[in-house]
């Protein structure tokens, strides 16, 4: 597969030539995720004034030198700002299917299930600067050639950017819960999420989330199960010890899946896991 994320034109930056040396520059210099950090001259005038709850918060973090070099690499190959421009998935991605990965940290997992199955493109979103360059330094280890990263808002990506059922899949993991009351309203999985993003979801796509706080997991259930688009791949649940009242007589709670083996372990799973929280999966296909 030889197709590239196309390459844009800097403009001047006024003799700041740290800014237009290197990906990597870039990247760090702009404001995460607001809306396009590669490139932020690109995005519109309405996405950079408009004003919404955004379910994560900006942060850019040091890049070691090997994420920085990973960058200044790989990102013109297969990297692409979130700026509003509409994305051609089969000039990205050739004939293969594509799942749309949200949130991917270090990118230790997106890297495994792409070397894992390389028959499935994964369009990788995320604001985190060292987090791509990780990823990149992974997937070049690899070789790896199905991934693409977006940096930047991944409500753009699918409002603006992404058309209708072009997505074999949805992935959410270990999204940040806002376990605070009064920051709930920042979580990711809820009905205005979904309204943008069931429709970009093909036939038969599957949807995947998984978390290790119990009160978003409740949420990410009752939030899916009443979307009539969707159906619960697992409603018999996943054989998990609960003692709230959903659990089942059984030792069960309804609606979580079992954990699948395809998904790695994370390290934020591995973290909730020392903390003694129980980890949920959630699978369900689109009609």
């Amino acid at each position: 597969m030889t197709a590239t994320a196309p390459t844009p034109q800097l403009p001047a930056q006024g003799g700041n030539r740290r800014f237009a040396d290197s990906p990597s520059a870039r990247l760090s210099a702009a404001p995460a995720g607001y809306p396009a950090p590669m490139y932020p001259h690109l995005a519109t005038e309405a996405q950079h004034s408009e004003r919404r709850i955004r379910s994560f918060q900006p942060r850019r973090g040091r890049m070691t030198q090997a994420q920085a070099g990973a960058l200044d690499r790989n990102w013109e190959r297969f990297g692409l700002a979130i700026d509003g421009t509409p994305l051609d998935l089969p000039a990205l991605f050739g004939d293969l299917p594509v799942t749309l990965e949200i949130g991917f940290g270090m990118g230790e997992t997106t890297a495994a299930m792409a070397a894992a199955d390389p028959a499935m493109g994964i369009l990788a979103a995320d604001v985190h600067t060292p987090g791509h360059g990780n990823l990149l330094n992974l997937l070049e280890r690899d070789g790896a050639q199905n991934v693409r990263l977006a940096a930047g808002d991944a409500v753009i990506l699918l409002r603006d950017m992404l058309p209708d059922s072009c997505l074999a899949g949805l992935r959410v993991y270990f999204a940040d819960p806002w376990p605070k009351p009064k920051h709930h309203k920042r979580r990711l999985v809820q009905q205005s999420f979904l309204d943008l993003v069931l429709p970009r979801l093909a036939p038969g796509a599957l949807v995947h989330c998984a978390t290790d706080w119990e009160p978003y997991a409740e949420q990410m259930l009752d939030a899916l199960t009443v979307r009539p688009e969707l159906v619960n791949l697992h409603p018999e649940g996943d054989g998990s010890a609960w003692t709230d009242e959903q659990r089942a007589a059984d030792g069960t709670v309804p609606g979580y899946a079992p954990r699948p083996d395809w998904r790695p372990l994370t390290k934020f799973e591995r973290a909730g896991i020392a903390k003694g929280h129980v980890v949920h999966d959630l699978l369900f296909r689109r009609i």
